[in-house]
């Protein structure tokens, strides 16, 4: 018996179109793609929580075909394509087309990305590959020529405050819409966190919410301010780091945003070094498991030049 997802994430992922919010062009283009039963090489790109991953799993849930998914972000090497990939790609199937989902592709490895190319190219008659990716500047150009690309945007912060509010009402729980609007706000675009937040901060049936306990504004007009201060290099980087550990924060890309849009403020004297250090911390944070640790090294780099 399967288990239904208790997750909100998860349970109110749309299995077809009629449930996909926002990209109404993207929209067009998968109902072409599912009444032909058939799809060129895709790459969906974007910022987190924007709807990749859904609109993939759309296409192969109502294609007649086998398919393959795998994330990147855990199988980035080459074995991965050489030998799970072209064990699926290269086999007979049971359905008229195959698709392999690579999920979060921008974290395969360097030599992943041109045996994929290769592979693509190999099997193409048979089977056709999904892509997406936050940063399409870490695909190949040769991956990225040999794929149909659609650049996904969130939908509007309306759309987001409509579904979340129809998650809650199905989920029987009591809420304020001015408690919508501050998550929305706080989180936007990230419409996956979004809806965690609202499942995590129910309690006993009823949405409680906090400003205090949103990342956001308040959180960023922390950070600036300290940055700003006169305060010893070693206590503004405590400082920045309860705000991080106090607020849960998992996804940092805003957070390097944020310095790299104030660098002139906090840093007038050396603005060249300190860019240097955010692309670089940035380039890393997609490569290492603790991101928190990656951040805070950035900022001592750009601190203490």
């Amino acid at each position: 018996m399967q288990t239904e997802h208790t997750i909100w994430t998860e349970k109110y992922r749309p299995d077809t179109l009629e449930g996909y919010v926002g990209n109404d062009a993207l929209r067009e283009k998968l109902q072409q793609y599912i009444e032909t039963q058939d799809i060129p090489h895709l790459l969906f790109y974007g910022t987190a929580g924007t709807g990749k991953t859904t609109a993939a799993k759309i296409l192969v849930k109502n294609i007649d075909c086998d398919y393959m998914f795998i994330n990147a972000s855990d199988e980035r090497g080459i074995d991965t394509v050489r030998d799970k990939i072209k064990g699926f790609a290269s086999t007979i199937g049971f359905k008229p087309l195959k698709i392999v989902v690579l999920d979060e592709a921008d974290f395969l490895g360097r030599e992943a990305q041109p045996a994929l190319r290769n592979m693509m190219e190999a099997y193409s008659a048979t089977t056709r590959f999904i892509l997406t990716a936050n940063y399409i500047e870490r695909i190949i150009d040769p991956l990225v020529s040999r794929t149909q690309v659609y650049k996904l945007t969130p939908p509007s912060k309306k759309e987001a405050a409509v579904r979340l509010s129809e998650i809650l009402k199905n989920e029987n729980v009591e809420y304020e819409k001015q408690t919508i609007v501050q998550i929305v706000h706080a989180y936007y675009p990230d419409i996956r966190k979004i809806i965690n937040t609202a499942q995590l901060q129910t309690r006993d049936g009823k949405l409680q919410v906090s400003v205090e306990q949103l990342i956001g504004q308040d959180l960023k007009l922390k950070v600036v301010d300290t940055l700003m201060s006169s305060l010893p290099l070693k206590e503004k980087v405590n400082q920045i780091r309860q705000f991080v550990a106090d607020q849960q924060v998992q996804d940092f890309t805003e957070m390097y945003q944020l310095l790299y849009q104030h660098v002139e403020d906090y840093a007038p004297t050396k603005v060249p070094e300190a860019v240097i250090a955010i692309a670089e911390g940035m380039y890393r944070d997609g490569q290492v498991v603790d991101k928190e640790i990656c951040f805070i090294a950035t900022l001592y780099t750009i601190l203490d030049t």
